[in-house]
Order: structure tokens, then C-alpha cells, then sequence
């Protein structure tokens, strides 16, 4: 079950039919023990299990189908760059080393299934009932929920976290479905793109310097977003130089033209390739200002260009 977003919390909606939690900043993962087992999925359906050792302990919840987010901290908050490092991981023991390294929380927020029984079709204050009854092992925890949104906004906001949720009382869990039962906010402006080319760092390391990104617009034309070269060293950078390498193209896959600055020197590629980017605005052409790629997204859809 998806959120559609808001415009800022003043359009959060409002009412004791609705109530409100943190939007945190990390990746949404489902823990799934109806097989016996624990496989943890992302939002795409993919197998994360490995990369997140510590959550084991979840197999205890039997029959269950829990969805929450993961988190790991830095400087005192959730952030998404944090988890860049653990996200892609498929070797166990490089996942068992990162346990210990760079922890993460798994903050549960609803609960699909207990014990076998489906409680998708009852309301979310009865499936909310159901998970605060079950004894969740640590690192997972309930992520707390409140009765004002307005008051939340701003704690959010002073306390530099992502934004808020608005969830109604009465919805029931709709799986893959973006819906208004579901209403996001969020502080900062961040969007999920593709890749549509790269070009290396002019010192003649062979690093990437920046990449080229676009979103399809709703006719299905892939619309240019601008260049971006903040947030490519590190993990995000040894990850998007792996998933670049075989993706290559001889020509730009965009239908906008890209301004001859941006495309010189550009290797084009399938948009094929994902990324969270963090922006302080967009420009009267649609292009995103100060751009910072702060990691590769497997879970998600790519946010459609829209008009500024």
C-alpha cells in the first residue's frame, strides 16, 4: 500500500478519522514469516533477507506479514545515505560484519497477516490493535503513531526528519495501490529518477563525476531533469558504477534535447538504473536545482515529470 503526497502539511488532511506518524527516511521492507521462515522483500518484491541479518529474530512472529520501514542513523536521525552501504548487499558474511558496523531499526507500522489469518480487509485501527499486541524482537518496534498532525509537521521539521503520514482510521490495506487513505508530506523535496547517461570525473579517474536523469512523463515520453554530480563518491558511487558498466547505449534514450554543456562527454545508457535524488527546487524548465544522488533505489516507482 502506497501514499499519495501532499503538497506540504497544510494539505495534510485533518480529522478524528485520521492519524499521523513519522515519515521516516529509510526503505520499506515487508517481513514475511507465513512460510515458516523469515524473507524480508522490498517493495518490489525482491529478496533483501540477506542484507539484514540482525532482523532473524522476527521469525518468532509466526504466520505473519508485517510492513515497516528499515532505518539506520546518522548524526542523530534516520537518513537514506546511511543505509546506502547495507541496502545492496548480498554476501552474508559482508551483511553479518555490517551488523555490527552500521546498525539498523526495522519500525513496523502494520500489521497484513497473523498467524495465518489475512486481516488486509479489516480497518487500520483493528490491524494497528492486532500489531501492538505482538511482542516484536529487537531491533524491530512499533512505529509510534499521533493524534495531531499539525504538532507533528513542526516536531518533525525542528528535529530534521523527512515529513508526515495521515492514515485513516477506517482504510483498509490496499497492496500495491497508491491511495488517499494514505496521505504523505515531507520537508525537503526528493524524487526517485533514472539514469539516462554518466560522465566520468575530468581528473581521468575513471569515477563517475555525474549522471544525466530523467522521469517519464504521463504520455510516456522521458523527460530530462538536469545533471547531477553531489553524492557519487563512496557507496553509492562503487554501486551505480557496477550497475552502470552493462547498460550502455549509443545514443541518448531522452525524447526532451539535453543542452550540449550536459550531453558532451556523456556514456548514454538504458534508464534502466534508479536513484533517490535530494533537490532544493525545480527550474521554470522542469530541471532540478542543486541536485545530490543520495543512493539506488530497488524498491519503487520512478516519480513521473510534471510541470514546476
Amino acid at each position: 500500500m502506497l501514499a499519495t503526497a501532499a503538497a506540504g502539511g497544510a494539505a495534510l488532511p485533518v480529522g478524528p478519522e485520521w492519524v499521523y506518524e513519522v515519515k521516516w527516511d529509510g526503505v520499506r521492507v515487508l517481513a514475511d514469516t507465513t512460510g515458516g521462515g523469515l524473507v524480508l522483500r522490498s517493495r518490489s518484491g525482491r529478496d533483501v533477507t540477506v542484507a539484514y541479518p540482525e532482523l532473524a529474530p522476527l521469525a518468532a512472529v509466526q504466520g505473519a506479514l508485517l510492513d515497516g520501514e528499515v532505518i539506520a542513523m546518522a548524526a542523530g536521525v534516520p537518513s537514506f545515505q546511511a543505509l546506502a552501504e547495507r541496502m545492496h548487499v548480498r554476501d552474508a558474511a559482508r551483511a553479518r560484519a555490517l551488523a555490527v558496523e552500521l546498525p539498523i531499526s526495522y519500525l513496523v507500522f502494520d500489521c497484513v497477516m497473523l498467524y495465518g489469518v489475512d486481516l488486509s480487509r479489516r480497518p487500520f485501527d483493528e490491524r494497528r490493535g492486532t500489531l501492538e499486541r505482538i511482542a516484536l524482537p529487537a531491533p524491530a518496534g512499533l512505529s509510534p503513531l499521533y493524534p495531531d498532525g499539525a504538532l507533528l509537521w513542526e516536531a518533525t521539521r525542528e528535529q530534521g526528519l523527512e515529513g508526515v503520514l495521515a492514515k485513516r482510521r477506517s482504510s483498509t490495506y490496499q497492496p500495491g495501490r497508491r491511495s488517499r487513505d494514505w496521505v504523505k508530506a515531507a520537508h525537503r523535496s526528493s524524487r526517485t529518477a533514472v539514469v539516462c547517461g554518466w560522465r566520468p570525473e575530468t581528473t581521468g579517474s575513471g569515477r563517475l563525476g555525474a549522471v544525466l536523469l530523467g522521469a517519464p512523463d504521463t504520455e510516456g515520453r522521458l523527460r530530462y531533469l538536469g545533471r547531477a554530480g553531489s553524492g557519487l563518491t563512496g557507496p553509492v558511487g562503487r554501486e551505480l558504477t557496477r550497475r552502470l558498466a552493462d547498460v550502455g547505449v549509443d545514443r541518448s534514450p531522452l525524447d526532451d534535447a539535453v543542452p550540449v554543456p550536459d550531453a558532451r562527454g556523456t556514456v548514454w545508457c538504458e534508464p534502466t538504473v534508479r536513484v533517490d535524488v535530494a533537490y532544493l527546487n525545480r527550474t521554470a524548465d522542469g530541471r532540478l536545482r542543486q541536485p545530490v544522488v543520495r543512493g539506488v533505489r530497488d524498491d519503487g516507482d520512478v516519480d513521473h515529470w510534471d510541470a514546476p
